[in-house]
């Protein structure tokens, strides 16, 4: 974790200053502010630290906490504090039950700051890296309701439409990402094995080879004598890649242009829409004030470029427009669906309408996943036609040239 030098006030008026480790700096603001201090400033300083082994093999072993591990949580969270079972004494049983040893650490951290006096919504903003943000808040919200169990009951059924979304996307996508990686796999094992073998034959004959044939000898030549190079490349392509979508610049631009993917990129805006529309919906009928529901939806929809897009939604209703009116000038939503939103701001049935529009982009995205397949169809048919054409006109013309020779 990074580590930060704070400047405080405490509760007496006095000056604190000092460093600790925090998962990020609104992370350590809402520690200090829940232990009565005010911030004044907070800076990330630069720790070296020493290169371990084992520390590194450890991390690889902690895995991701998922939704699948959320949901879980969420459920037990609302069975213990539905049954009674006191906060630290829940927390604790959990730690020991975790499956996920990342859960667990975390939980762990959560159990000791609840015994040092901090709320629930404090320490688990503490690690937003396991606890979303939208989970914190509406903690946040059931502490000052008294209906800690009812938001633990929300959260899951959200986490779980949510994961049912996904799940629905991932397969729609299975089966053409499959036929993709056997074309390759088919390809590489052309040009590695059987073009070689024809080379052989058609340098026996001696006789002049017709250019599809001449390229295709070629590619398959430099793929021999240079395999490690393109595997080297191939490598240093996905690494490079990979980091820079970890970059704030990179993963904007990533989130921006995948909605824009052919037949995917539609699919992809209109899930992110779903999450938008629960978030939202979520967070405002829990009674969290309109423009901090945006806000804090805005970094749960999972896309800097959507996340944005709402932001400005959330800067129009500050400034004084209406929710429909910052909706429309985003450009994302389809007329019906502002439509919607317009009647529920008439008629103060927001909740409901957002829960409408959640509904209507589920309803799309089903529509849209089932005819998924029957689209790429076509794509992968002319591929493979195209591949079939170029064998033919590489391997097969010079042997139809060769047996004309003969007679």
């Amino acid at each position: 974790m990074p580590h930060y030098r704070y400047k405080v006030r405490d509760a007496d008026g006095n000056l604190v200053e000092g460093v600790t480790e925090a998962f990020s700096a609104e992370a350590l603001a809402g520690q200090l502010q829940s232990s009565q201090a005010i911030p004044i400033s907070i800076v990330e300083t630069k720790q070296k630290q020493a290169f371990s082994l084992a520390g590194y093999l450890r991390a690889r072993r902690k895995g991701k906490v998922g939704l699948d591990d959320l949901i879980l949580f969420c459920r037990q969270m609302y069975t213990l504090s539905s049954s009674g079972v006191p906060l630290i004494r829940a927390i604790r049983g959990l730690v020991e039950t975790a499956r996920n040893p990342t859960l667990g650490e975390a939980l762990g951290q959560v159990a000791e700051d609840l015994e040092g006096g901090m709320e629930l919504s404090g320490a688990f903003s503490r690690n937003t890296r396991v606890f979303p943000p939208l989970l914190c808040r509406m903690v946040q919200v059931g502490e000052a309701t008294g209906k800690l169990d009812d938001v633990f009951k929300q959260l899951a059924a959200y986490f779980e439409r949510e994961k049912e979304t996904i799940n629905r996307v991932k397969a729609a996508l299975r089966y053409p990402t499959f036929v993709i990686v056997a074309i390759v796999c088919a390809v590489l094992f052309i040009s590695l094995f059987v073009i070689p073998a024809f080379q052989k034959v058609f340098a026996s004959a001696g006789a002049e080879l017709p250019l599809p044939t001449r390229i295709l000898l070629g590619l398959s030549a430099f793929m021999l004598n240079y395999w490690y190079v393109l595997a080297l490349v191939a490598m240093a392509v996905v690494i490079l890649v990979r980091q820079w979508v970890k970059t704030e610049k990179g993963r904007y631009t990533w989130d921006r242009y995948k909605l824009k993917i052919p037949l995917v990129g539609d699919i992809i805006l209109r899930s992110t829409l779903v999450r938008f529309s629960r978030g939202f919906n979520m967070s405002y009928t829990a009674g969290i004030p309109l423009s901090q529901a945006l806000g804090f939806t805005a970094r749960a929809v999972n896309n800097s470029y959507v996340g944005e897009k709402i932001e400005a939604i959330r800067t129009g209703i500050e400034r004084g427009d209406t929710l429909t009116r910052s909706a429309t000038q985003t450009g994302m939503f389809t007329p019906l669906v502002l439509q919607m939103l317009a009647v529920g701001e008439e008629s103060g049935s927001v909740d409901t309408m957002l829960e409408d529009v959640a509904d209507f982009y589920e309803r799309e995205v089903d529509y849209d996943l089932k005819n998924l397949s029957s689209a790429i169809e076509p794509i992968l048919i002319v591929i493979i036609g195209g591949m079939v054409l170029v064998l033919a006109l590489g391997v097969f013309l010079p042997m139809w040239n060769l047996a004309s020779i003969a007679r």
